[in-house]
């Protein structure tokens, strides 16, 4: 196999036959010479006596992409996470910490529990702290010291018990306290601008030459972190979105020409949104920032609105809070502002939807209506995570301290066709994941809420990874393919 360059900054290839490429993440060995290495504790640690092999394969790897045909290259594989037969710490001489930043989302406090527990439990080792209040915690405020004892019941919590905070990234003060405090596992918690913020500080600390394990958590409720799988607190948010469209279907019902609108989460990506419509089957109409939309004319929303209210008297909205934005934006002549974390602050798509509805029914001859407007975006990000996404959360914690106590670092854990891997920080923050609305996924949607797509055919999808798909009706088209791993698409 062929090495490719390695630097503190672009991703370590190797390359085999086959057009197999694995990309891989940095090791301490890379640019610290002669460390020892230990015996991994887990080989006397009673609770894996039972595990008929302990440790992962150094040559393990993960296909990105598992659907391939018969010619096909073997393509990029990423390295499968797990506990290793030799590890680069002693558990006397870890100093562990764990931060966490960005907006919140269940399975946080999860995520710190199975970190804690999973050094202490797994590999003796007990000096924790939990940095407060996001990366300017490093800097600005004080530790908590975590102890088993501690995170004990924190997953039954929603939130984070570390605080949280947007920006305050500054690299070089961030790593002078790492290396003030003597604390060399550093375990980040956040989206991608945090796994951004994440890789700068690897950097830094590589370009010390400091032997410190740099392990990112990838979190967004959103589920718009390229590569892997989902998201964890993904799934709770669906299953708590359901609460309200429930809700809003309740109401609808009840009166005559009622629409029930929700607003979810989904800034760029309009996930939620069309994942908790799939499972509802009560919305008549899903719109998201990947599929724009119009109000008025033939085939707008006002128009479907009529249909469906004169067939079945009411009907039930679902919108992601990043749709629509350039009509708001043209309507209220918005200026572009940002959040801390440099996000665009959307406007409210919910409420201007609502109040444009009402006037386009309030003009002479249209139908009178009565509108509820259902907004639960922050109660789903605050509430603690389900029992899947907690089984999801263990896995994710557990593989970040595999991987840190292996010497490996710089890079961050994730679920890739069903196997936890190690990514380099460079792939989960390269892009967003979006809907692709030329997919299959998408298609289910419309012919589940049986809505308008609102856009021609013949109009360009904008995409940014397609593959070949078999013609329709003699037409050929591209398909894009899911970059969430969403294996269901290729089934039709």
């Amino acid at each position: 196999m062929g090495s490719g360059s390695n630097n503190g900054s672009s991703i370590k290839l190797v390359t085999g036959d086959g057009g197999y490429i694995l990309e891989d993440v940095p090791h301490f060995s890379d640019y610290i010479d002669d460390l020892p290495t230990y015996p991994n504790p887990l080989q006397s640690n009673p609770a894996y006596s039972v595990v008929k092999q302990y440790f992962v394969h150094m040559d393990d790897t993960v296909p990105q992409k598992v659907v391939v045909h018969k010619n096909s290259p073997r393509g990029i594989h990423f390295r499968r996470a797990g506990p290793r037969q030799k590890v680069y710490f002693e558990p006397d001489d870890v100093h562990a910490c764990i931060v966490t930043c960005g907006g919140l989302c269940p399975g946080l406090n999860t995520v710190i529990r199975e970190i804690v527990c999973g050094l202490n439990y797994m590999y003796g080792a007990t000096r924790i702290l939990g940095i407060d209040g996001g990366y300017r915690g490093f800097y600005s405020k004080n530790t908590i010291n975590l102890t088993t004892r501690v995170v004990n019941d924190i997953h039954k919590r929603g939130g984070t018990i570390l605080g949280t905070s947007r920006g305050g990234h500054d690299t070089s003060k961030i790593v002078d306290s790492i290396q003030d405090r003597n604390i060399n596992q550093v375990y980040i918690i956040g989206g991608d601008g945090t796994q951004k913020g994440a890789a700068v500080i690897y950097q830094e600390i590589r370009r010390r030459g400091l032997k410190v394990a740099v392990a990112g958590i990838p979190k967004t409720i959103d589920n718009d972190i390229p590569v892997i799988d989902k998201s964890f607190g993904f799934d709770t948010a669906v299953e708590e979105a359901q609460r309200a469209i429930n809700a809003a279907h309740v109401e609808a019902e009840s009166c005559e020409n009622c629409i029930g609108l929700v607003k979810l989460m989904g800034r760029n990506s309009g996930f939620i949104a069309m994942y908790a419509t799939l499972a509802s089957r009560d919305v008549d109409c899903c719109l998201i920032p990947e599929s724009p939309f119009y109000l008025e004319g033939k085939g707008g929303l006002f128009e479907y609105i009529e249909k469906r209210l004169k067939e079945n008297g009411h009907m039930v909205i679902v919108v992601a809070e990043g749709a629509g934005q350039e009509l708001v934006s043209e309507s209220l002549q918005s200026m572009n502002q940002q959040d801390a974390s440099g996000n665009k602050l959307l406007q409210d798509i919910g409420f201007w939807l609502s109040q444009k509805i009402k006037e386009y029914f309030a003009k002479p001859n249209k139908l009178p209506i009565n509108l509820k407007y259902i907004d639960p975006t922050y109660m789903i990000r605050a509430i603690p995570s389900n029992a899947s996404d907690n089984v999801y959360c263990t896995l994710l914690a557990q593989s970040a301290v595999h991987g840190a106590m292996a010497g490996y670092t710089g890079f961050t854990v994730g679920l890739v066709n069903g196997r936890q891997t190690y990514i380099p920080f460079e792939r989960v923050t390269e892009k967003q994941n979006k809907v692709v609305i030329t997919d299959r996924m998408w298609a289910r949607l419309l012919s589940s809420t049986n809505q308008p797509s609102f856009i021609s055919t013949k109009e360009p999808c904008h995409s940014h990874e397609e593959s070949p798909a078999q013609p329709l009706d003699g037409e050929i088209f591209k398909e894009e393919v899911m970059t969430n791993g969403d294996i269901s698409a290729s089934v039709p």
